[in-house]
């Protein structure tokens, strides 16, 4: 039961995107059409499940036994940055296309606050692994949920009638501000 509530906490009510903010730029960078937001939303639950999982042993297994856990950022930065180009490797030779629509959005993976910052949540909010794995994957597929939302919204906008002040970004911004108030609709639910 602990973990159906970490999932649907971490899709819906504290959406990592949408109610904390992290992951902003892939967020808005990447989300003009669905099927680049999808691939991107798979890259990030792929990062963000091996990082954390990553990141757990080697705060656990490493860090805390050796007493370098001021080390924690730096270390979880590195990790991060090997994976996304593990990630970017698996993906030139897998889907080229996917690796040309997604460009330099792909790269910015390593420095997508929401990577770290879930990393870093798992192990302040003291979840043992496979609570972490959970919360990870879980907080991932609400980022990917998110991205594909707001980018079929989008893609919907520019054969509306917009008008054109509100053109591009700025009808964006209102709209992810749109999305994040449903979202916070789910609150009250865990």
């Amino acid at each position: 039961m602990e973990y159906i509530l970490i999932i649907i906490s971490a899709i819906f009510v504290n959406n990592v995107v949408l109610s904390q903010f992290l992951g902003i730029c892939p967020f808005l960078g990447v989300s003009n059409k669905v099927e680049t937001s999808l691939g991107m939303g798979g890259a990030v639950v792929f990062v963000i499940t091996i990082a954390n999982i990553v990141t757990y042993l080697l705060q656990y297994y490493i860090l805390d036994p050796l007493g370098l856990g001021y080390m924690q950022t730096v270390s979880f930065i590195l990790v991060i940055a090997a994976l996304v180009q593990m990630v970017e490797i698996i993906l030139k030779k897998v889907s080229p296309s996917l690796y040309q629509a997604l460009g330099i959005f792909l790269p910015l993976i390593t420095t997508n606050c929401a990577v770290l910052g879930l990393a870093i949540l798992a192990i302040q909010n003291e979840y043992n692994l496979a609570e972490s794995v959970v919360f990870g994957f879980a907080k991932a597929v609400g980022f990917a949920l998110a991205l594909v939302i707001f980018a079929g919204i989008r893609e919907q906008l520019e054969l509306s009638n917009t008008p054109k002040v509100m053109k591009g970004f700025p009808i964006a911004l209102v709209t992810a501000g749109i999305l994040a108030m449903a979202f916070i609709g789910f609150t009250g639910i865990v």
